[in-house]
């Protein structure tokens, strides 16, 4: 069970990108083109996302471990920081530029998209950019490196 329960979760995730055309850079930047030729269809299919999201999270929420019995990771930080931001917005540039996200960019990939499995090896290498400079020692700030007089 614990291996199926993974695959059928991509399965039904895949299977709803495809059904829902969100593998689809132009229809997807059609969405993102609020100015001219916009197609508000996406975000029926983000809420629909988003409304199944929270009913799930409220439900795990209140188990002690996942159906297979495993330890749930759940997310424990709810601060907007400078980091989510910066985040947030690094996700949302390259999404207008290009039209995909992650998970359609991964289904594109098993398409053959060779623009798809660009943008998914610039994903691998700005996420290890990421783990290198954040696993770099911080820098003290002048006061506390007694440089403030």
């Amino acid at each position: 069970m614990k291996g199926l329960s993974p695959f059928l979760a991509g399965f039904v995730f895949g299977a709803g990108l495809l059904l829902s055309d969100m593998t689809n850079p132009r229809k997807v930047l059609a969405f993102l083109d609020v100015a001219g030729a916009w197609d508000p269809s996406l975000a029926l299919v983000m809420g629909g996302a988003v409304a199944v999201a929270l009913a799930a999270f409220r439900a795990a929420e209140r188990r002690r471990s996942s159906l297979t019995g495993g330890r749930l990771h759940l997310p424990l930080e709810h601060a907007i920081d400078a980091r989510l931001v910066a985040g947030s917005l690094i996700f949302g540039v390259g999404w207008g530029l290009v039209g995909l996200c992650p998970g359609p960019a991964v289904a594109d990939v098993g398409f053959a998209d060779p623009r798809a499995a660009l943008f998914v090896v610039a994903m691998i290498a700005g996420m290890s950019v990421y783990r290198l400079v954040a696993a770099l020692p911080a820098q003290p700030r002048p006061a506390e490196a007694g440089l403030d007089g």
